[in-house]
């Protein structure tokens, strides 16, 4: 990089928790974030946060593909909810770009930013770019989650977990999230990155406040998730200067420093490849890894399975990826008016594709609001996403999800939820931020 883009601070932002930046906003005044007031309005983070999301995009499926709304604290979009719809732009990807970001925080206008008091704040990620930019970024990162790697991988992935499963407790309530989910999803990313361990948890304390794009419906809170975001990439600033010079390796740095494609990256390119990076290999399989326990708990008879045959484990981690679709959604916008599903979409507009709606099509999964591992069409969920622009990473989520299952089964441990249960307020992030549970053996 040719800039560094802040200097390092002396000591490292680790809190307050974005979740608790936001609650405690609230608090202070319910009236702090804009009110939703369209009925198909489902940017509003209050429906994921009670669990009652489905029923609201199950009546939207019914009545169309696609449905507009004109007047949303972020802006006027398209929601598209469909299966075949959301399969259908993201095989479009000229005509559907990814350009200017991926959240629904990306459609905002700047009319929009501006009723708001903010200015636009951009990170450049190659998720959010078209070819050719595009194909030159991830083919740069693509190599450490080819087959091969995942299975060099696997012996690591398999003794970290087996070891963290043996200290849990027995007898007693503890939370699952942070003691398994958390740890393991930030310890694997430590890894990728060869991030210094005893740091690791800056990785999700970042990853939570790049993840929470209602935080910037709040002036205040997006000035502060600004401010750690940087604070990020002071951090891999360092590593990036402490490992130029040196060879070449196999962490996710290195591979950046050594690609034409990405080592002359712009701070904010830098900071935003780190939060894709970070975000797609923190909240969506730690999100997963709590949503397999919960749906278990929810599904007896899905869990009892699972004990019998851990021959559909492999099907069963599909089958949770659909079941909990850890990224509610990803945006596009139209380059050309086009008709889509009936209804005329133009230039411009943008497109929010809800893969947590697509994931409970009644058209293509069938009772898709039941847990069931034995279902035979479970790969076709679009929690990975579709196209140029699935997920680079799936193969590492999948690996990690099924070796937790078998190390779970090898101890013949069941996992009770046995306290608290606290959704993550977001509409992006699709989440447990606390998940109490007791262990009893099979």
């Amino acid at each position: 990089m040719a800039t560094q883009p802040l200097e390092a601070p002396t000591q490292w932002t680790r809190e307050p928790r974005a979740v608790d930046a936001l609650d405690k906003a609230l608090r202070e005044n319910p009236q702090v974030i804009p009110e939703h007031t369209e009925k198909w309005d489902v940017s509003r983070s209050d429906i994921y946060v009670e669990d009652r999301w489905q029923p609201i995009f199950k009546e939207m499926r019914a009545a169309g593909d696609l449905h507009k709304v004109n007047d949303s604290p972020f802006g006027s979009f398209w929601n598209v909810v469909s299966h075949r719809a959301i399969q259908h732009i993201e095989a479009l990807p000229e005509l559907y770009s990814s350009a200017g970001g991926i959240t629904i925080l990306e459609a905002m206008s700047d009319e929009k930013l501006a009723e708001l008091g903010r200015e636009r704040f951009e990170l450049p990620m190659f998720i959010a770019m078209d070819r050719p930019k595009h194909t030159g970024q991830r083919r740069t990162v693509a190599p450490k989650f080819t087959p091969s790697n995942m299975e060099a991988m696997e012996a690591d992935i398999r003794h970290r977990t087996g070891e963290l499963l043996d200290t849990l407790p027995r007898g007693e309530v503890f939370d699952w999230v942070d003691t398994v989910s958390i740890e393991l999803t930030t310890g694997m990313l430590a890894l990728l990155f060869d991030f210094p361990w005893e740091d690791r948890r800056l990785l999700t304390f970042w990853s939570d406040w790049a993840g929470d794009t209602e935080i910037a419906l709040v002036r205040e809170l997006d000035e502060q998730r600004q401010g750690i975001l940087r604070e990020m990439g002071a951090y891999f600033y360092q590593l990036w200067q402490e490992r130029a010079n040196q060879p070449p390796t196999g962490d996710l740095i290195s591979m950046m420093i050594h690609s034409p494609a990405m080592n002359q990256m712009s701070p904010e390119e830098f900071m935003g490849n780190l939060v894709l990076l970070i975000v797609g290999g923190n909240d969506t399989t730690r999100n997963t890894m709590s949503g397999i326990i919960h749906a278990f708990d929810k599904f007896p008879d899905q869990r009892k399975l699972f004990e019998q045959d851990p021959s559909l484990i492999p099907n069963a981690v599909q089958e949770c990826i659909r079941y909990q679709t850890p990224l509610a959604h990803m945006r596009r916008v139209a380059t050309e008016d086009s008709e889509l599903f009936g209804q005329t979409v133009k230039a411009g507009e943008r497109l929010v594709l809800w893969y947590i709606s697509a994931n409970r099509d009644e058209a293509v999964f069938e009772d898709a609001d039941k847990l069931d591992i034995t279902r035979e069409n479970a790969r076709r969920n679009l929690a990975f996403g579709y196209g140029i622009h699935r997920c680079v990473g799936a193969r590492l989520a999948e690996l990690q999800l099924r070796v937790l299952l078998e190390e779970m089964h090898k101890r013949r441990m069941r996992v009770h939820v046995a306290g608290d249960v606290e959704r993550v307020r977001a509409n992006f992030v699709h989440g447990f931020r606390k998940l109490e549970v007791e262990i009893t053996e099979f």
